[in-house]
Formats: C-alpha cells, structure tokens, sequence
C-alpha cells in the first residue's frame, strides 16, 4: 500500500524544472527571468482561445549576483545611498526593476530564488504564495538550528522579530502576472553585509541586516544550503523538482 500511495502523491506533484545559474551578472538573470516569464504568459493567454491546450512550464532558478542594488517599482531612490562614483567604488551596478518592494542588495553569498511558476498549478493567493516562500527559508534556518519567524506588516524572513535586535535574513520581492510569478527571494548565507550599509534596505532604517554566516559565526557551505531550501520549497508546494 505504501508504494500505491507514494506513486500516486508522485503523479500529483507538480513537475519544475530546477536550474542553477551559478554566478550571474544581474541583467543577464534578469534578461533570461523575462524571457522564460513571457513565454509562459504568452503561452497561457494563447491557451485561452485554442482548442488544445498547452501544459505551461514551470521553474525554479538558483543563483547568486555580481554585486547589484534593485530598486523595486514601489521603492524610494534616495534609499540608495551611493552616487554613481560611489556604485564605481564598491563595483555595483544599480538597476530599477518592475519587482515589488523597495530596495535590496544582491551579490556573492547569497542565494537568490527566482520560482517562476504558474500559480494556477499551485493556488492563485499571492499572499500564500509569499507565506510559503518564507516558511521554506524559516524551515531551512531551522535546519542549522537558528529560529526565524516574520516581522508584522513587512514581507521575508527576521531573526527576534519581536526584539529590538530584529534582524532580516531574507528579503523577498516578486513580480505577477496571469498568476505566473518571477523575481523572488534573497537569502542571506555567506554574503558581504558591509554591502548593506549603502543603502535603507527595504526602505527599513531602524533594523538590522544578518546572514547565515554571522549568526553560526563559520562560513556556511551554500551548496548544501541549496539542497536543503530546495527539499522545503518542494514539500510546501508539493512540487516535484527535474
């Protein structure tokens, strides 16, 4: 009974396609998001008028940046706190994005998470969808015995929340449309956090910034890191990863 039933839940998953970029600069990631997002929206509007319908792909890419600040669509500029000679110095590109949310940082270190899923395979709730973004991440930090929970009122993952040593890990902004998401999360493992002090991240000015490394107080191996996000995300979106 036991193989019946674990075939079945097998058949039931969603098949995604995982892709790891490695390091990547961030308009060549950005460029190739649009270009996998617009296939699969313009697939699913074709759907929409075709007898036959197309099964629409879905991805989750891994990676990590070259040194970048985004500015999301909602986001304020003079929370960048570099001029263009100052990006020279610390070798950041900066770019405005069509993302939600208010500005970020990127670079080697961190792991990026771009799922662009159609979430008419998983459930149509932005809201959920962000939730169970972060609880992966939570899960993950769990994992390495760190207990993490969200901060009111803001999106991605916080350490003592509730402390006035609040401190944020992981930041999520994502983009969607027909129900099909791009852009995503950045989870701090091993990354450079002077980094953060060129900026209000997220529009935030009165909390902290962390990684993984500060708070085991060793380098983090982020392949493993990897595995162990992408076993959570499979699970909570009841995925099957190819």
């Amino acid at each position: 009974m036991e193989n019946k039933s674990t075939a079945h839940e097998l058949a039931n998953k969603v098949k995604v396609k995982f892709l790891d970029w490695g390091l990547i600069d961030y308009q060549e990631a950005w460029d190739k998001q649009e270009e996998l997002f617009g296939q699969t929206v313009a697939l699913k509007t074709q759907n929409r008028t075709e007898a036959t319908a197309i099964p629409t792909p879905d991805y989750l890419v891994f990676c990590e940046h070259k040194h970048v600040y985004t500015l999301g669509k909602s986001g304020h500029p003079e929370n960048l706190l570099l001029d263009e000679e100052g990006l020279r110095a610390k070798e950041a590109a900066y770019y405005k994005i069509n993302r939600g949310g208010d500005i970020t940082y990127h670079g080697p270190g961190q792991l990026v998470g771009y799922p662009i899923l159609d979430l008419d395979h998983f459930f149509t709730d932005i809201h959920l969808y962000l939730r169970t973004l972060e609880e992966a991440v939570i899960l993950t930090l769990a994992d390495y015995g760190i207990k993490a929970g969200r901060y009111p009122g803001y999106t991605g993952v916080w350490l003592d929340a509730d402390q006035e040593k609040a401190r944020k890990i992981c930041a999520l902004g994502v983009r969607c449309s027909r129900w099909v998401t791009m852009h995503g999360f950045a989870f701090n493992v091993n990354a450079n956090l002077d980094y953060f002090k060129n900026i209000v991240p997220c529009g935030i000015d009165d909390k902290d910034v962390t990684s993984l490394q500060r708070e085991l107080g060793r380098e983090v191996d982020i392949a493993e890191v990897k595995e162990k996000l992408k076993g959570h995300i499979a699970t909570l979106f009841k995925m099957e990863l190819v």
